[in-house]
């Protein structure tokens, strides 16, 4: 069925399972409760689950198979965005045409640093990917100033030239994003008793491209083309001396990972039309690398997994304050609580990347394939277990 395994089937329907019913995963304490802030399941953050994941599977094309680690990907991630925004502003608001011009100039910028930068392999394609996404920020924040509005950030304004659609509503506001009608922003609420769970257009049309996404990335994986990368992944120097050259393979898959890249982009503008310049600096491509390594490089999910892992920390850790936490340690005494307090204070609120790092080195360490080989090592553990159980059951004697 699709052209998949029942293997790879069953993966592509427990992820369309996960991010359907999302809003009800991700919403496990009620509303009212102190845990709330641990709930996840609003349409923004939902959004960039999937948004990021997307560029994650994108970037594991490249680096999980062929094994070239790229640190300028952010510099498609915000070409992307910018044509999704100059597509509103010129176009129409529909978000067809600003996802389809984004992912087609991503994928143009990337065939022209991949071209260049694929001349070299190991850590010096590293640098000149780095290279290339620097200064794409520099062009960006500065130079490009009329194409991108420098600093500021381009976004839509009342005066736009749009050519299919209004520039202004009937109220004299600026128009938002849509699809073909719907409301991005249109968002449904469901109370059942103290729990709420948020429905959004946004995050359902990003859910259904992700899904799509990602089973595109499947195909790729276990086609022919798959097992080419994986052979330059494993020893490209023997497949030069069979008379092959890697050379076109890696450049399109550098190309695709970049596409993917650009629709990240353009859904960030779909869902919020604005674009910046900060979405091109090296931590951006540095958060990608984290996502794909803490998932599991070369994995199917685990890019996915990784996403979302950083993304709710990002947004649930980064919260928590002084006042948070001393309401949670507010049965303790006095001092100890002040004393729990300030050992906790260094790892959230604004130093919520130490508690990150730190979990990216135990990962590292003890799990170098990521969240999935964790998984793994629990599902084995459980098999294992089960079947000492079934070993004990029948070597027990008959009465």
């Amino acid at each position: 069925m699709l052209g998949l395994g029942k293997k790879d089937l069953g993966l592509l329907a427990a992820v369309a399972a996960l991010t359907l019913l999302a809003p009800f995963l991700l919403n496990p304490f009620p509303s009212d409760s102190s845990l709330a802030q641990f709930n996840a399941g609003y349409p923004d953050l939902m959004q960039r689950f999937v948004i990021f994941g997307i560029f994650a599977i994108g970037f594991n094309i490249l680096f999980g198979l062929t094994g070239y680690l790229s640190f300028g990907h952010a510099a498609f991630l915000g070409v992307g965005s910018y044509a999704a925004v100059w597509m509103f502003k010129l176009l129409t608001m529909n978000v067809i045409p600003a996802i389809i011009l984004s992912v087609i100039v991503a994928g143009l910028f990337a065939l022209l640093i991949g071209f260049i930068s694929l001349r070299r392999s190991g850590i010096y394609f590293a640098i000149l990917t780095l290279a290339f996404a620097q200064m794409s920020f520099a062009l960006a924040y500065s130079v490009l100033t009329p194409i991108t509005n420098g600093e500021t950030g381009l976004q839509i304004a009342l005066d736009d030239p749009r050519i299919l659609g209004v520039s202004a509503t009937a109220d004299g506001s600026i128009p938002v994003t849509h699809l073909f009608g719907l409301e991005m922003r249109a968002t449904e609420i469901l109370n059942l008793g103290p729990w709420q769970f948020q429905f959004s257009a946004g995050y359902y049309l990003c859910a259904a491209i992700m899904l799509a996404a990602f089973y595109l990335s499947i195909r790729i994986f276990r086609s022919p083309f798959g097992m080419m990368l994986r052979a330059v992944k494993s020893n490209q120097q023997r497949l030069y001396y069979t008379g092959l050259n890697a050379r076109p393979y890696t450049l399109a898959a550098f190309v695709i990972s970049g596409m993917y890249a650009g629709l990240a982009g353009g859904l960030l503008a779909s869902m919020d039309p604005l674009a910046g310049a900060e979405r091109m600096q090296w931590t951006a491509s540095g958060e990608v690398v984290l996502m794909t390594i803490l998932g599991g490089a070369g994995t199917l999910i685990g890019p996915v997994l990784g996403a979302g892992f950083i993304k709710y920390f990002e947004n649930i850790f980064s919260k928590l304050n002084d006042n948070v936490l001393h309401g949670w340690f507010a049965f303790l005494p006095d001092g100890l609580e002040n004393a729990v307090v300030a050992i906790i204070h260094p790892f959230v609120g604004k130093g919520w990347h130490l508690t990150l790092g730190l979990m990216f080195m135990l990962v590292v360490i003890f799990l170098p394939g990521g969240l999935v080989e964790g998984g793994q090592r629990i599902g084995r553990l459980f098999r294992r277990k089960r079947g000492s159980e079934e070993r004990a059951a029948q070597q027990t004697p008959a009465e």
